[in-house]
């Protein structure tokens, strides 16, 4: 048997490298574990010593959090306590943007909860493209109580939404006085960029047109705010802290609702503006603009539908007639420019003029023609004014000049602003012969004159001006601006602040008794056979002073004939005007009525005017109830508390 040679032997190991080699390994992870355990020290001393007070802040910050708490918005009323504009308590659905990961995939989900339509879906995106993303976005408001219930039950679907219970405005009168009160609507964002942010906390709407714009600041009140404990997913668990706000301050206005009912309804399917004023205080009794519209639409938001279809009404809703409306003023102005004419001496009270029915300048062809082709005869100026000749005031006109007309106007405020405390007042125009030099070029016609003496040509007013220069004549020159705020009452401590009316610069005459003379012939207007608005004056139980206007849309050839009222398209027609004031010894109320296209002042605007006198004076509508007492004209909500004395009228 063969032996193989000797296996070799291993090498024997070097126990002292591997000894050295364990031992740089341990130093190594020792001194990485040392360097790991000063750095967690470090981090620590520096997250709970050094950095203390800002992190406590911070997980503050994570468990409380600042909620602004929007102020009651303040109530308005009219002159006796009823509500024109108050807050419905609602059920609002909230959605805090930085709060949803998927926006489209909530809004579906919700809308399988609670009703909500294209309307508000747009309307909510466009507000939250204008707001923060950490503030709450109303995506619904006036939740029924069965849509609340729905949602509370699968809340927990809905991170980042909440029902909250918060307030609506709302209009109890619906359209009437719509143009005079306004609406709220939501913030846009070029509003954002002009309003106090810090005085808008909380709140995301914002008075829009009317009193309710032009009084912003009174009715808004100042935010409160309160500190509340969340849970990780935002949801309060309790309130830790309360900062009260102020309410907005409440407010009552010059108008008399009932009167305003009246007089919408005295201009009943047609267009055109009637305007009220006390001539003692200046304060507006009604403001009519017809048609009108419903503000509910706009305190949510209006679709766009909606807003389109009011846009393109060719009745123009929304154009307020009697602030923005600007009307040749027709024979309304005869008045003023008989006063004119007795201020200059151009013709005496006993001046007579022959009106044979039309009239030419020397050396001209035209025909200066008057309402009444067959002429009045000879005219003086109680009769010019009553019977309303155009022939005399032509002349009249042509006697005194253009520069000498429109200074006396001017002082009426005809073709200026009156200033009144609402928004988007139109001055209009009353021409002279510096205005069509610089803005036509052109030099000033005799003819152009005499339109003017009539209230027609360039000359165009509003209402309001109308009704302002009404006041100025029942005041012998006095008067005060137009307004309609009243009175401020402070919703907690109930003081009432009364607004004191603005003097305007008294019209000063070198006879005063010349008031009397153009005054009394307004007064034969209503009350006298002849008057050319006898018909609302013959049975009055009070006397009144006025003046008819028939404004032409559309000029005649020279030989053509004035076509009957029914032959002519309606756009054509003429307007129909009417001024006074009552009782004409002690002036109550000044009224201006324009109807468009309804044809003559004496039939169809006096009536308007009578029956507004009547209810602002009588308390009920006489004319036309052929002897029988009328219903007074009902308010549909109880009304209000009312204001101290001195403050309601």
């Amino acid at each position: 048997m063969l032996i193989g040679p000797p296996r070799r032997r291993d090498a024997l190991k070097n126990v002292h490298a591997e000894r050295n080699t364990f031992l740089s390994r341990s130093v190594a992870a020792v001194l990485l574990c040392t360097a790991c355990v000063i750095l967690l020290i470090v981090r620590l001393v520096d997250l709970q010593v050094v950095r203390h007070a800002y992190f406590s802040t911070r997980a503050d910050e994570n468990r409380m959090r600042v909620m602004p708490v929007a102020p009651v918005r303040g109530l308005i009323y009219d002159r006796s306590g009823t509500v024109l504009a108050q807050n419905r308590p609602a059920f609002v659905l909230e959605i805090t943007p930085e709060q949803v990961d998927d926006m489209d995939a909530l809004l579906a989900r919700l809308s399988r909860v609670v009703a909500l339509d294209e309307a508000d879906i747009d309307r909510f995106r466009d507000r939250v493209h204008k707001s923060p993303r950490y503030l709450g976005v109303p995506l619904r408001s006036n939740l029924s109580m069965e849509e609340v219930a729905r949602y509370e039950i699968r809340r927990h679907e809905f991170p980042g939404v909440e029902v909250t219970a918060g307030l609506s405005r709302n209009y109890p009168l619906g359209a009437s006085g719509a143009h005079v009160i306004g609406y709220v609507g939501g913030i846009t964002e070029r509003e954002l960029q002009t309003i106090d942010e810090a005085a808008y906390q909380g709140l995301n709407q914002i008075g829009k047109v009317g009193v309710e714009r032009a009084q912003e600041d009174i009715l808004r009140g100042v935010p409160g705010a309160k500190i509340i404990e969340a849970n990780a997913y935002g949801r309060p668990l309790r309130e830790l802290d309360y900062q009260r706000g102020y309410p907005g301050r409440n407010i009552y206005l010059s108008l008399d609702a009932r009167v305003q009912l009246v007089a919408e309804q005295a201009l009943g399917d047609l267009t055109g503006a009637i305007v009220a004023l006390d001539p003692q205080t200046g304060e507006v009794i009604a403001m009519v603009s017809n048609p009108g519209y419903d503000p509910h639409y706009f305190v949510e938001g209006i679709s766009s539908k909606d807003y389109r279809q009011l846009l393109e009404d060719p009745r123009r809703p929304l154009f307020n007639r009697a602030l923005q409306g600007t009307y040749p003023p027709g024979s309304t102005v005869k008045p003023a420019m008989a006063l004119a004419g007795l201020e200059h001496d151009v013709f005496d009270p006993e001046h007579r003029e022959f009106c044979g029915g039309e009239m030419k300048l020397p050396g001209s062809s035209r025909k200066y023609r008057c309402w009444k082709r067959s002429g009045h005869g000879w005219v003086d100026m109680a009769t010019g004014v009553m019977r309303s000749c155009d022939i005399y005031f032509y002349q009249l006109a042509l006697n005194l000049g253009i520069d000498r007309i429109h200074d006396a106007m001017s002082e009426f405020g005809l073709g200026h602003r009156t200033g009144i405390d609402l928004p988007l007042e139109k001055g209009g125009l009353f021409p002279s012969r510096e205005w069509k030099q610089r803005t036509r070029h052109e030099n000033w016609y005799p003819g152009e004159t005499l339109n003017v003496g009539i209230g027609q040509g360039f000359t165009s007013v509003t209402p309001l001006q109308l009704a302002q220069m009404t006041a100025r004549i029942a005041m012998r020159g006095g008067g005060f601006k137009p307004h309609v705020l009243h009175a401020v009452e402070d919703p907690i401590t109930k003081g009432i602040d009364v607004v004191q009316p603005e003097p305007l610069e008294q019209i000063e005459l070198a006879d005063n008794q010349n008031w009397n003379v153009v005054i009394d012939a307004m007064v034969e207007v209503a009350h006298s056979p002849a008057g050319t608005a006898y018909r609302i004056g013959k049975d009055s139980p009070y006397r009144i002073a006025g003046k008819t206007g028939t404004a032409q849309v559309a000029g005649l050839k020279q030989d053509e004939a004035a076509p009957e009222l029914e032959d002519t398209p309606l756009r054509l027609r003429d307007h129909a005007l009417f001024i006074a004031f009552a009782p004409a010894e002690d002036p109550k109320i000044a009224v201006a009525v324009i109807a468009e296209h309804a044809g003559h002042g004496g039939s169809t605007a006096g009536p308007m005017a009578r029956v507004v006198m009547d209810q602002y004076l009588l308390g009920e509508v006489v004319y036309g109830q052929e002897g029988q007492k009328p219903a007074t004209t009902a308010v549909s909500n109880p009304p209000a508390p009312r204001p101290p004395e001195d403050a309601t009228r």
